[in-house]
């Protein structure tokens, strides 16, 4: 089974239209700010000798930070234009780049069968599913894992909610990067926090470590001060 062809279609016209520049969009943050914050999360529960999955790459930024610190690293995303900026940015081939439905089942199976046991990044990716893919995303999940992986998830938290409605009903409307979004049809669903560990039990991974970090954008307050999100993160996997 496949997302369905509109969840698609928006996040590839998303793509098409985002600006190509450094930071262009919300989510683009430095990686000193994001991967390389949440290395002291994941760093001690990731085998490093395994294949990394940057699940939802997007133009590949915190990509090529990890292909700097893992072996081999494979960026995937469901935008056929979001994998191709990935590539351009990166002329060197530090990592591998894919376009992949990750609620293709045997699309996933197939690139596990091509890795083998995988460590998983994801950053902000299961609440912008549809709310019946989201169990099937965390499958997919799983089998990255397999035996010897582990995932690493950061999601908003519920008090995220407050945050961008406050930020999308401000006296100038909602600031440029997050209008972008929601004029392609894209708007976060909420995640309660308590069902994201659900997800991942229910998958067969046990959690291992959780806590609290905010999700730190590009955009910016009037007043000079950068827009944070609350989130949640995760470190989960079977259990030695």
């Amino acid at each position: 089974m496949n997302v369905s062809s509109g969840y698609a279609h928006a996040w590839e016209s998303f793509w098409q239209d985002a600006p190509y520049e450094t930071g262009g969009v919300l989510w683009d943050a430095d990686p000193a700010l994001t991967a390389g914050r949440h290395l002291a999360y994941f760093e001690e529960y990731f085998d490093p000798g395994l294949p990394l999955v940057d699940l939802g790459c997007g133009n590949g930024t915190q990509t090529r930070f990890l292909a700097g610190r893992y072996q081999h690293v494979v960026g995937v995303d469901l935008a056929g234009g979001a994998v191709e900026r990935a590539r351009r940015d990166d002329p060197r081939g530090l990592a591998a780049y894919q376009r992949l439905d990750a609620v293709d089942t045997d699309a996933v199976r197939a690139l596990h069968a091509e890795l083998g046991d995988a460590n998983v990044y994801m950053r902000g990716v299961l609440h912008q599913c549809e709310t019946a893919d989201r169990s099937r995303l965390v499958d997919a999940i799983a089998t990255f894992t397999g035996q010897r992986g582990r995932v690493f998830a950061v999601e908003l938290a519920e008090a995220a909610k407050g945050v961008l409605i406050a930020l999308a009903q401000g006296p100038a409307g909602p600031p440029p990067k997050l209008g972008a979004i929601f004029s392609h049809g894209i708007a976060p669903g909420e995640v309660h926090d308590a069902a994201v560990h659900g997800y991942f039990t229910s998958a067969g991974l046990d959690v291992l470590a959780s806590g609290e970090a905010p999700l730190l954008t590009t955009e910016f307050r009037p007043d000079g001060t950068r827009i944070e999100v609350p989130s949640r993160w995760l470190v989960a996997g079977l259990s030695a």
